[in-house]
């Protein structure tokens, strides 16, 4: 429908279409119409607008907290940009690993990951003797020992030296093994012997997952093991 607006007598009349209201219920401009809803799309960017830059804002303030703790750790920092002290943070991060690696070089600290290690000390090819050295990391369980002192049993070796350490329900068993003199110390053997010995270590650290996996497979996932 359209509609003639003419205002003086030498003007041309302009037409405006009618179209239904449907939140009035009446017949309005089509032109006011359209305002109106160019009016909405609008508002929600505005609202989009502000509320990208509110949060902004806070992401700002979260870092800038953050810097201020960084600093409280830097001496001489007055000076030093976000750039600089982030590089002085991170290079003394690497040299508190480095030293924290150095204090426990040689201590026997139970690791997170279950693992079997056996390596070979010494080998002299005269007398026929040689010296292994054997662990096993786990999580601890009442007979776990006596598993330990069991597999050794089964073995034909002689145990020389072993060291328990434990931390916050981790064990590491170390122990150093022989045969002794006047065996047949050859290669083949040694072989064979450092095969058993990882394998009859293995098995308990199978039956302590297998445990530990039983009481706790819905609270944790099975921890990685490392046997080499």
């Amino acid at each position: 429908m359209y509609c003639e607006n003419q205002s003086s007598r030498n003007s041309m009349p302009v037409k405006h279409s009618l179209v239904l209201d449907g939140e009035k219920g009446e017949l309005v401009k089509e032109s006011e119409r359209m305002g109106k809803k160019i009016g909405v799309p609008e508002t929600k960017t505005i609202a989009a607008l502000k509320s990208h830059s509110e949060a902004e804002r806070r992401r700002r303030e979260r870092i800038n907290a953050h810097l201020v703790t960084l600093r409280g750790l830097v001496p001489n920092n007055e000076k030093m940009d976000k750039a600089t002290l982030l590089a002085e943070v991170i290079c003394q991060v690497k040299q508190l690993r480095a030293a924290a690696r150095q204090a426990s070089e040689g201590m026997q600290i139970p690791m997170d990951a279950d693992e079997v290690q056996v390596e070979i000390l010494k080998h002299n090819g005269g007398d026929g003797s040689f010296l292994l050295r054997a662990s096993l990391c786990c999580d601890y369980r009442p007979d776990l020992l006596s598993d330990i002192r069991q597999a050794i049993n089964e073995l034909d070796i002689q145990v020389l030296k072993s060291e328990i350490s434990t931390l916050g329900g981790r064990v590491k068993t170390v122990f150093l093994v022989t045969t002794g003199e006047g065996d047949n110390g050859c290669a083949a053997r040694l072989e064979v012997l450092v095969s058993s010995v990882r394998a009859a270590l293995g098995k308990i650290l199978d039956k302590v997952s297998a445990s530990a996996e039983y009481a706790q497979e819905l609270f944790s996932p099975r921890k990685r093991q490392r046997v080499s």
